[in-house]
């Protein structure tokens, strides 16, 4: 069993910054890529951003570019989220995910390419 375990997320003014983290723990296992998604209430799970381990390859959604850095440590399937700049549309439930599947070399921005996920993290920007 795997489990992706989220933390440092919290309350921040406009403007802040808040660095998020995700290890996984449980059985070994060598993702393909691990990334972060988000979801605020009433909307769908959207695409933040992601690291596919093998090509070295970051990608990032068109509304945190500039703002958010992704890292990680593909031995340890550790991800961190840096997120500076801080808006309220930034506000929402971040998830970490994790994917095993070749899907996701393609697919990266679909929740659906990822099998693993952490139970999410709340991350509140207020103006």
């Amino acid at each position: 069993q795997v489990q992706l375990v989220e933390s440092g997320g919290g309350l921040v003014q406009v403007g802040g910054s808040l660095r998020l983290s995700c290890a996984a723990s449980g059985r070994a296992f060598s993702s393909k890529a691990m990334g972060w998604f988000r979801q605020a209430p009433g909307k769908e799970r959207e695409f933040v951003a992601t690291i596919r381990w093998s090509a070295g390859y970051i990608y990032y959604a068109d509304s945190v570019k500039g703002r958010f850095t992704i890292s990680g440590d593909n031995a340890n399937n550790t991800v961190w989220l840096q997120m500076n700049s801080l808006k309220p549309e930034d506000t929402a439930v971040y998830y970490c995910a994790a994917s095993t599947d070749y899907s996701v070399n393609y697919y990266y921005r679909v929740p659906a390419s990822y099998n693993y996920w952490g139970q999410g993290t709340q991350v509140t920007v207020s103006s």
